[in-house]
Formats: C-alpha cells, sequence, structure tokens
C-alpha cells in the first residue's frame, strides 16, 4: 500500500451505526468521575460491554481491575 492510498483511506467520519456502538458502549460514564464505588461500577459495566463485544483483545479486558 502506498502513502497515498493509506491517505485516502483515512478520514474522519461517524461510525456506520450509532445505535450499535451506544448499545455496545452504553451510557454509564455520562457524569462518572471515577472518584466513588457508584462512579466504578459505572466504568466497569462500560468494560464489560466493551469487552463482550470483542472491541479489545482478551488481554486487554483482563488486565481491567488489576491493582485492586
Amino acid at each position: 500500500m502506498t502513502i497515498a492510498s493509506m491517505g485516502a483511506a483515512c478520514g474522519i467520519s461517524a461510525p456506520a451505526n450509532v445505535a450499535g456502538l451506544r448499545r455496545i458502549v452504553g451510557t454509564d460514564l455520562i457524569g462518572a468521575r471515577g472518584a466513588t464505588p457508584a462512579d466504578q461500577r459505572k466504568v466497569d459495566r462500560t468494560v464489560v460491554g466493551i469487552c463482550a463485544a470483542a472491541v479489545w483483545t482478551e488481554g486487554e479486558c483482563a488486565r481491567h481491575g488489576e491493582g485492586r
């Protein structure tokens, strides 16, 4: 692939299916600041959706929560 063809493949556009992305990511993070146990649960619920949809690798998902 040439640099020119790589550049042609790049762009800024909305996801093809926003409703599907919203179902995967959810809306739990809206307003979460990470300072409370309730906020951490919101983060965890978001990560579960992303991992279940295989957006992240198994290794990346396994690292969520390490060190707690």
